[in-house]
C-alpha cells in the first residue's frame, strides 16, 4: 500500500525496504506515543480509523502536530480472512491522511485476537506544549468530547446498540482531536489531557497530580452519551470503567446523590475520546468561541481547579 505521501518521508527508498527514513525539521521538540486498541465496531475501516484517531490523539494532547507513524497489527489470519486486514490498513491510512500523518512502515504478526494501533512521531513547539503539570487553581476545566463511549461499544458487542447510534460512536470516536489542540493553543492553554482508557476521572486525576492540585466537577454538566444512561443502569459496562471507578474511588468525593450508574459514566473506560482542557477563566470564553469555530463535538466547561490535596478531586451533583 502506498504511504501518503509527506515532506518528513525519503521517497528514494523502495516498497519493501528494512525501515523508513525520515527527515525532521530542525528548531522543534519530538513527540512519540504508542496506542494500540483491539475492535470496538464491526466494520474493519471504521475501526482503523478509530484505532488511528486514537493514537493521534496523544499527541494532539500534547499541543503537537503528527507527522509520520509506524502501525501495529495482530491479526487473526487462521480465522479471518485477509481481505478484513487489508480494509483495517485501509481505514487507518486514511485516517491518517487526514491528519497529514503518513504511515511509513510497521509490522504484523500472528494473534488470536484482532489488534491495530500506531508508534506516532510529531513535533511540537517546546514554548507551547500541552502538559500535566501546568494546570492552576482556578483554572477552568473544558470536555471536546462527550463520554459513555465504553458503554455504548460493550453494548454493541451485545447487539444492543441501535443502528443510529452505533454511526454517532463511530463517528465520534474516529473524530480527530486537530480542532481541540487548535483551539486549545489558540486560546493560550497550557494543560491538557485526552480521555481514554483510564477515563474521565483518572485522566483528570493524572493531570491533578503533575500540577499538585485538586478539582471540583459539576456531574450534570458532562456531556454524555444519552443512550449511555439506560444501558449503565443495566449494567451493560465494560470491565474497565469497573477497575476505573475502583482506583479513583480513594481519591474522590461523590456527592451522596450521585447513583452509582452516574458513578460508573464518569469512569467510563473511552476509545479515541475528547480532549479535557484546563484553561485560565481569562482564555475560557476565547476558547469556547475557538471549539465552536472548530465543530468539536462537544465544548462544556466541567468543573474547575481548586487548591486541596494533589489529585483530589470533588464530584457534585
Amino acid at each position: 500500500m502506498v504511504p501518503f505521501p509527506h515532506p518528513w518521508v525519503d521517497a528514494d527508498v523502495g516498497p519493501f525496504e528494512d525501515a523508513a527514513v525520515v527527515h525532521p525539521p530542525s528548531g522543534s521538540s519530538l513527540v512519540l506515543t504508542l496506542d494500540f486498541i483491539t475492535p470496538v465496531v464491526d466494520d474493519p475501516e471504521a475501526f482503523g480509523a478509530i484505532a488511528a484517531a486514537n493514537a493521534l490523539s496523544d499527541v494532539y494532547a500534547m499541543g503537537g502536530e503528527p507527522h509520520v507513524a509506524l502501525a501495529i497489527c495482530g491479526f487473526p489470519e487462521n480465522r479471518v480472512p485477509r481481505e478484513i486486514l487489508e480494509r483495517v490498513l485501509r481505514g487507518a491510512r486514511d485516517k491518517a491522511a487526514e491528519a497529514v500523518c503518513a504511515i511509513v512502515g510497521g509490522h504484523t504478526i500472528q494473534d488470536d485476537e484482532m489488534k491495530y494501533g500506531l508508534s506516532v512521531v510529531g513535533t511540537v513547539d517546546p514554548r507551547r506544549v500541552l502538559t500535566h503539570t501546568h494546570a492552576r487553581v482556578g483554572d477552568k476545566l473544558v470536555l471536546t468530547k462527550p463520554i459513555g463511549f465504553g458503554v455504548a461499544a460493550q453494548a454493541l458487542k451485545k447487539d444492543r446498540l441501535p443502528a443510529t447510534e452505533v454511526a454517532r460512536l463511530t463517528s465520534l470516536m474516529s473524530t480527530l482531536n486537530r480542532a481541540a489542540r487548535d483551539a486549545a493553543l489558540a486560546a493560550g492553554a497550557r494543560a491538557a489531557t485526552d480521555v481514554t482508557g483510564f477515563g474521565l476521572l483518572a485522566h483528570l486525576r493524572h493531570l491533578l497530580l503533575g500540577s499538585g492540585v485538586g478539582a471540583r466537577i459539576f456531574a450534570s454538566q458532562v456531556p454524555v452519551l444519552e443512550c449511555a444512561w439506560a444501558l449503565a443502569r443495566e449494567g451493560i459496562l465494560p470491565g474497565g470503567s469497573r477497575r476505573n471507578l475502583a482506583y479513583v474511588t480513594p481519591h474522590t468525593q461523590f456527592d451522596p446523590r450521585l447513583d452509582e450508574a452516574t458513578r460508573l459514566i464518569l469512569a467510563d473506560a473511552q476509545t479515541s475520546g475528547g480532549l479535557l482542557i484546563a484553561i485560565s477563566p481569562q482564555g475560557e470564553q476565547a476558547l469556547l468561541s475557538e471549539l465552536t469555530r472548530g465543530a468539536t463535538p462537544a465544548r462544556a466547561v466541567i468543573g474547575e481547579v481548586v487548591a486541596g490535596d494533589p489529585g483530589h478531586i470533588e464530584v457534585v451533583a
